[in-house]
Formats: C-alpha cells, structure tokens, sequence
C-alpha cells in the first residue's frame, strides 16, 4: 500500500485551453474563473456587472445581460474573437426573483426565471457548439439540486434547474458522438455573499445565519459548499482525466439529498 506522500498531483492538462464562464462576476463563477486561470486556461468571463474581483482576476470580461438573445450574441462574438475558439464552456449563471407560493408567481415571473436559467444555456450553447465541435470541447452546466428536491425553492426556480439537467442529458446524447462531452453539477448551499443581506436583515452576523440555515437543512457535513470546491469539481469535469464521464449530475451538497 502506497502512504499519502508517494502520491503524485493529478495533472488536469487544461493549460492553453480556452474557456468562456457565465455568471462570473461572483460566487461559484468567479471561484470557477479564478480556477481556470490556475490550470493555465485562457478565460472569458461574462457578467451583467464586472466586479473588481473579476477583473483583479486577469480573465478577459464581457459584460452581458445573459437573459437575452443580444446579450449571448455579444459574449460569444467577443469569447471567438479574444480567444480564436472556445474548448470549455460553464453555464453557471442563474438565480433570478423567483417567489415562494404557486400562485404568488405570475407569467412574467416564470418567464425571467426560465430566460436566465435555462434559455441563456440553451443560446450560448448553440451559440458556442460550432467551435466546441471543431476543438472536441467540454460543456458544464450548473444546475442545482432543487432539481431533484423542488420543495426546497420556488416552483419556477427548481423547475428551471431541472430542464436545465435534463438539457444536459439531451445534448450529451447529440453531441456526444461529435466529441463533445457535457455534464451537470447540482450544489445545495454553496456559501457565497448571497446570504450577507439577509444575514444582516436578520440581525444575526453571518456565520450564525449560515449555520441556522445548515441545520434547518439538516446537512451531514453541518457545513455550506464552499464555492471554491464547486469549482474544483468543475474544473475536473472540463479536463481529460474525466474523459469518459458524458451526461452525467454531479450533486455537490454535503450530503443534503437525502435520497438514492
């Protein structure tokens, strides 16, 4: 048996890659973005708002209402023209006013979800396939685990997440015999400033929000996903060590999905 110290680093390959990453102005696709540039990747980094944080990271930024047809045309017109091709793509942007209650959401409510959930996905994909075929690239998309619990979140917004994982699945098929590999990863609670506004509306700093909300989750680790860990696995599923891994859901949630 081999002791820990006589294992070598897994080497992801992905220097010189290129890659464009939605929803990069913060959380899980700033952590994504800081990653990539890590593992030596050329990085596109889209946003409605750059923040300084995504700037300081040295990726190429392209601010983009991504809940439009025009937006996505902008980012990839700019990614192809930065980059010359594009080899990775995360679909991680998402979110959107979403309300609890059925029928407190009207028709413009599950319209601005689905648009910024799905819709942004399904064009940017479209947009970006010619070169991810030509490069035998890699998609990820980041759903959520409201997918497979859709108590836990509005009705438009887990339904959302699960046409988005079914999409996945549905182009892993289509592409798949092209060169193309695209997969799904589903976070539970990802700590990230989200929770700062609440937290302080709550009265409460936000450590002791965070973990109030761990516990009435009931999560096995008594911990959020930290963001940074959601783009490890990311950045696993975009490399060559994961060749063989197509239209899979990677749930990532600290063992919050209690089920099979």
């Amino acid at each position: 048996m081999r002791h820990l110290e006589e294992w070598s680093p897994v080497d992801l390959n992905l220097t010189d890659k290129t890659a464009v990453v939605t929803g990069a102005g913060r959380g899980i696709g700033l952590a994504t973005v800081r990653t990539l540039i890590n593992e030596g990747i050329r990085v596109v980094g889209a946003a409605r708002t750059i923040t300084p944080e995504l700037k300081d990271t040295g990726a190429h930024t392209v601010s983009a209402d991504l809940s439009t047809a025009d937006g996505v045309s902008a980012l990839i017109e700019a990614a192809l023209t930065e980059l010359g091709g594009i080899d990775l793509l995360v679909n991680n942007v998402g979110g959107g006013e979403a309300t609890f209650g059925f029928l407190n959401s009207n028709d413009a409510e599950w319209t601005s979800v689905f648009d910024l959930n799905v819709l942004s996905a399904v064009r940017t994909t479209r947009s970006a396939l010619p070169s991810l075929i030509e490069r035998r690239g890699v998609i990820v998309n980041i759903s959520s685990t409201t997918a497979r619990m859709p108590a836990n979140a509005p009705a438009s917004y887990s339904a959302a997440k699960a046409a988005l994982t079914a999409l996945g699945k549905s182009l892993a098929e289509e592409f798949g015999p092209r060169g193309v590999r695209v997969n799904t990863i589903s976070p539970g609670l990802v700590r990230t400033s989200v929770y700062e506004g609440p937290a302080a509306a709550a009265g409460q700093n936000l450590d002791e929000f965070v973990q109030q909300i761990v516990k009435s989750q009931n999560i096995t680790t008594d911990r959020m996903t930290e963001a940074e860990e959601v783009a490890t696995l990311i950045a696993f599923l975009l490399s060559d060590v994961a060749a063989n891994i197509t239209g899979a859901d990677y749930v990532i949630d600290g063992g919050g999905v209690k089920t099979v």
